[in-house]
């Protein structure tokens, strides 16, 4: 059976993850209030927040950089974007 939460960022009842995603409280926190489907879209920002800021992930000033966003995108309701990046043109 799946599970369902209501989702903090799409603001409705979606599929839950199956785990926490993230270490500690924060990742439990995301497991119980965040959906499938907010937190694919989150990775695809983060992916390109790495991608277009040209992060090392073994700083630690990277890593933090990345928390503070992820907990703006899901729990603060903001729009995160990388600067710099052009989506694709639907042709």
């Amino acid at each position: 059976m799946t599970r369902m939460v209501n989702c903090v960022k799409l603001k409705r009842e979606a599929e839950g993850l199956e785990y926490p995603p993230y270490p500690g409280d924060l990742g439990v926190r995301i497991w119980r209030e965040v959906s499938k489907q907010a937190w694919a879209d989150w990775i695809d920002i983060q992916t390109r927040l790495v991608n277009e800021n040209r992060l090392n992930l073994a700083d630690a000033r990277a890593r933090k950089y990345l928390a503070q966003q992820m907990e703006s995108y899901l729990f603060e309701d903001r729009d995160i974007e990388a600067q710099g990046y052009v989506p694709p043109s639907a042709e």
